[in-house]
């Protein structure tokens, strides 16, 4: 469990999403959509498949939800990591972005 306040939590939540949105529009060669409303980000790939990241505020979690399963992460070390395997979110986000694309992603989280 995070030991970040609310407020606190609620501040990395909107600076991640920010910078991932950054980090999608350097992406040039790769058509990929994104949308934030309601604190949630859509991601939605050239192929139609979505990444979606939303906030978990009672948990203090970001949950990631991908064509290959769910993910839970918590602020650890400074940075989103999966709650099980301990993966960093920029990992985490270019394997499925790549995985559902077909093509590699690699995105670099200003965080």
């Amino acid at each position: 469990m995070s030991t970040l306040t609310e407020s606190e939590f609620n501040d990395k939540m909107d600076q991640t999403i920010i910078a991932i949105e950054e980090a999608l529009d350097e992406l040039d060669d790769l058509d990929i959509d994104y949308e934030t409303s309601g604190g949630i980000l859509t991601i939605t790939l050239e192929n139609g498949t979505k990444v979606i990241i939303n906030r978990q505020t009672p948990l203090k979690q970001l949950w990631l939800a991908a064509k290959d399963g769910g993910y839970h992460l918590d602020w650890k070390d400074q940075q989103w990591q999966t709650d099980k395997e301990q993966e960093p979110l920029e990992i985490l986000l270019n394997r499925v972005l790549s995985q559902q694309s077909g093509e590699t992603v690699e995105l670099s989280l200003d965080l």
